[in-house]
């Protein structure tokens, strides 16, 4: 177990700098009017991060590794599509965090807390986070939740597991599998085939681009 922590550490240090978008998709490639936000992880001193949750669950939650928010609607009606990072130190782990985001359970629910709402979207970029995302007029005074609209979950595994998957399953629409060096190596989400990857993962690559298509 002390290395499958380590592992965790590991990851989790590499996702805090990657940036407040996943690379390769743009707050458009969602279809959302609001903007990404990096929810998990967050700095080591900041607690109360976002998480995931089922309607009307207030134990069972799910804490991804990695976790980008994109807000869209309107505050009347608002959502958010996600992309998730899952890093799975051995085969059962994989099975169990692949159950958590199973097609059957899409009506999950993201939950951000009020404190988290209030800190600044990043040591570069003081506006608080409820401003940046789009939704929100006034200074939020509880917490804000909000029903999953999409989501995209990559999962990055060791390599003998990695190889073991590709050769034996098939994956759901909304997962995508990447060996564990893409995460944690040493060009991290600058690395030009990683972006093209999580390119991928955006909901118009499902649509054929063409000339006459609109851009909106």
């Amino acid at each position: 177990m002390a290395g499958f922590t380590s592992l965790d550490v590991i990851v989790r240090d590499k996702l805090r700098t990657w940036p407040q978008h996943p690379p390769g998709l743009a707050d458009h490639d969602m279809g959302a009017s609001g903007s990404w936000l990096r929810a998990r992880p967050g700095p080591p001193q900041e607690r109360d991060q976002p998480f995931l949750k089922l309607p009307g669950a207030n134990r069972l939650r799910t804490h991804p590794d990695g976790l980008w928010l994109c807000f869209g609607g309107t505050e009347a009606d608002p959502y958010v599509d996600l992309f998730a990072i899952e890093a799975c130190g051995c085969y059962q782990n994989l099975l169990d965090k692949r159950s958590r985001f199973a097609p059957s359970m899409h009506s999950w629910l993201a939950v951000c807390s009020e404190e988290w709402l209030m800190q600044p979207v990043s040591p570069n970029n003081p506006m608080p986070r409820w401003r940046y995302t789009g939704l929100l007029r006034r200074t939020p005074t509880g917490p804000l939740v909000l029903p999953v609209r999409d989501m995209r979950v990559m999962y990055a595994l060791r390599p003998r597991q990695y190889t073991g998957f590709v050769t034996s399953q098939i994956p759901h629409a909304h997962e995508f599998f990447a060996p564990m060096e893409a995460i944690i190596g040493p060009e991290g989400w600058q690395h030009p085939p990683l972006r093209a990857f999580i390119a991928r993962t955006s909901p118009r690559a499902n649509f054929f681009s063409y000339p006459g298509a609109s851009a909106a």
